[in-house]
């Protein structure tokens, strides 16, 4: 049998190079689009299966690499001196290129021919969770999923600007995003279209099968929420 979901490398001209983004259509060849954001480990193995998750699910997917300029499709592990490196790529990213990057990328998912006018969400984890919330609040998706996303409670002034429906995902026990920074994003979006879900006896990137942290019954949980979520926000 062949494989439902078709995948491929392509280019995304900017005017300063381009973007290469992994891209993955759905067994039906057309539907919403939806803009997978990386973790600091590159658009690596895990991310390309996420992207043909979502994409089974009727999906067109892309993933963008945002280490472009520093690091072509790096793929890194998650201990060690990978670990380090990715941190150094993420903190190394410009804002104003990334934003620029982003708003490529959601442009040019809006022009492929699979999704053809249909609604486009944005979903992403770790690094790509705060960039997914970025794109809620920056360009014109239609709805976004955050997974843990560090540094999202240090950007609250972007909340009023989120006018999409929006969905965010923290582990119960997350070293890197404490109860206070939680609850703070529960306050700034209590009066708005969003839903904030925590996740009890799991860590930091629970959704990563291929981290010692992932927790299954967590990762299941939440995949079930995103899915609903985007489909009744994107279909």
């Amino acid at each position: 049998m062949s494989d439902p979901v078709h995948t491929q490398w392509i280019n995304l001209p900017t005017a300063s190079g381009g973007i290469d983004a992994y891209l993955a259509l759905p067994p039906g060849g057309r539907g919403p689009g939806l803009l997978l954001l990386q973790e600091i480990f590159g658009v690596n193995e895990h991310i390309r299966a996420v992207a043909e998750q979502y994409a089974l699910a009727g999906f067109v997917v892309l993933a963008p690499d945002v280490f472009w300029r520093q690091a072509p499709r790096v793929e890194l592990g998650y201990e060690g001196d990978d670990r380090q490196r990715g941190v150094a790529l993420a903190g190394a990213l410009q804002p104003a290129e990334l934003q620029a990057d982003l708003q490529t990328a959601v442009a040019a998912l809006r022009a492929r021919p699979e999704v053809a006018g249909a609604k486009v969400g944005a979903i992403g984890y770790c690094l790509g969770g705060r960039l997914a919330y970025n794109v809620a609040a920056l360009t014109d998706v239609d709805a976004a999923v955050a997974y843990y996303g560090g540094g999202i409670a240090g950007q609250l002034a972007l909340a009023p600007k989120v006018r999409c429906p929006i969905q965010f995902h923290f582990a119960g026990s997350d070293a890197h995003i404490p109860p206070e920074a939680v609850a703070a994003v529960r306050t700034a979006f209590a009066d708005q279209h969003a839903e904030v879900h925590e996740y009890p006896g799991s860590l930091h990137g629970f959704n990563c099968w291929a981290r010692s942290s992932y927790h299954a019954q967590s990762s299941a949980l939440a995949l079930g929420r995103s899915l609903g979520f985007l489909s009744q926000h994107l279909f």
